[in-house]
């Protein structure tokens, strides 16, 4: 899987992106998603969430973690459908979208709940991949899949609180 990586906060190590990508990946085969996936992960300050939330979401706060799942239509919005004739030669990557991630948030979460920044900073980035396919927590059986689901990528990786 292809991850674009963009620290707007300049706090966010190379090894450190670079742990949250091998993470990512692990996802990835958890999910027996197709090698040529891509996607973005973005890290910025609770301001620039903040925006983004408001704007989208019309939430006037600070969040953790933002997902733009880029296969999902929203209202008016066209999905795009490809003929069943439609060439196989052509092999299109599946592009899943955007995670953006409040470092601010995370660093307050991770105190708040008693782990490592780097757990919550895992915790957050699964959790947005997740939404990303398709998985959601609106309901209680939707929250006991995609919570059971995250807590099992997370021990699997071996990233426990």
């Amino acid at each position: 899987m292809e991850i674009n990586f963009i620290d707007e906060t300049n706090q966010v190590p190379p090894a450190q992106q670079k742990e949250v990508d091998s993470l990512l990946q692990f996802a990835a085969d958890f999910l027996n998603l197709p090698e040529e996936t891509e996607m973005s992960v973005t890290f910025m300050n609770n301001d620039a969430i903040q925006e983004i939330n408001r704007v989208y979401r019309q939430k006037d706060v600070p969040t953790d973690v933002i997902s733009f799942a880029f296969e999902e239509t929203g209202e008016e919005e066209m999905a795009i459908v490809f003929p069943d004739d439609f060439p196989d030669a052509v092999d299109f990557p599946k592009i899943l979208g955007d995670i953006m991630i409040s470092i601010d948030k995370a660093k307050e979460q991770a105190n708040e709940y008693g782990h490592r920044y780097e757990r919550e900073l895992g915790f957050l980035a699964v959790h947005g991949f997740l939404h990303l396919n398709g998985y959601d927590h609106l309901t209680p059986d939707e929250e006991a899949e995609m919570f059971g689901l995250q807590k099992e990528i997370l021990d699997a990786y071996g990233l426990q609180r």
